[in-house]
């Protein structure tokens, strides 16, 4: 069995990339794919574990995007993470994800919590610093008693110290994934909550920006839920991937490809993007 959707200490997870690779390969798992939130920089850090464990590792990323007011992830499989352009773009999106912090740092402080970016720079040191790490930091120092009351009351979607961030479009991320080399798939629609007509209609409209597949198997998707998704991507000849969203001790109901315990998710779902990607490469040689 593979995973397709994972995260490390690099984004929002808890576990380095390391120790990522090695619970792959602890579980058996034959591959996996590295996507955190807008970086790459776990991925030099997976290469040489998974290899010698033998674990395949898909490089990935997860971009978030809005569509009219819509939260929207996309993820890209086999990206390129030397390549000059795609870092320089990608680079913006970390600036921009700092001066976020810094206004809900600064929000944070004004509620009378001793936290600073610093802080959180020392305490999580080569990561991309997310809520998650402001949630973590909150905790562990003894500020709030968990991580539940921190976004229901502070860090939540329009709870008083939350800064919305600056979105791309997913058509945009498409065209960041592709100067990437990499291909791009419409990460979990179900959590989009887009009535049938609106989610066919985007489909529609990522298929013609350059989607190669949609996130059929999910570990939040029920039975009729992943039979709908492949339906759809059938009705506009997409792939389909798997993953579980795999966070560590910050989602300790997810687990690394199981889910929920019951997500199967089969090698052929890596063959036939593998078999892609090979179709896309010859193509622009």
């Amino acid at each position: 069995m593979i995973d397709l959707h994972t995260h490390s200490t690099e984004s929002d997870g808890t576990l380095t990339p390391q120790e990522l690779m090695q619970l792959a390969s602890d579980i058996g798992l034959s591959a996996i794919a590295l996507t955190d939130h807008d970086t790459v920089g776990g991925l030099s850090k997976a290469k040489p574990v998974a290899e010698s464990l033998g674990i395949e590792l898909v490089p990935g990323i997860e971009l978030s995007t809005d569509y009219n007011g819509t939260e929207v992830h996309m993820l890209g499989f086999y990206i390129d993470d030397t390549n000059p352009a795609f870092l320089k773009k990608l680079q913006e999106f970390i600036d921009s994800r700092n001066l976020r912090n810094e206004k809900m740092a600064f929000l944070l402080q004004k509620e009378g919590f001793s936290i600073t970016l610093e802080d959180l720079y020392r305490e999580y040191p080569d990561s991309v610093i997310t809520r998650a790490h402001f949630a973590r930091y909150l905790v562990e120092h003894g500020y709030v008693k968990d991580r539940d009351t921190v976004f229901r009351k502070y860090l939540g979607d329009n709870c008083r110290c939350y800064v919305p961030r600056e979105k791309i479009t997913p058509f945009e991320a498409i065209d960041l994934i592709h100067l990437g080399g990499g291909l791009a798939f419409f990460a979990h629609p179900v959590l989009c909550h887009m009535n049938h007509d609106r989610l066919r209609f985007f489909v529609r409209d990522l298929k013609e920006a350059g989607l190669t597949g949609m996130e059929a198997v999910y570990s939040m998707n029920s039975p009729g839920d992943e039979r709908n998704m492949k339906k759809l991507a059938q009705e506009f000849d997409l792939l389909i991937s798997g993953g579980s969203d795999f966070h560590g001790e910050n989602k300790p109901y997810i687990h690394l490809g199981t889910g929920k315990g019951n997500l199967r998710i089969p090698d052929s779902i890596l063959d036939a993007i593998k078999a892609e990607k090979e179709r896309v490469s010859q193509k622009s040689l």
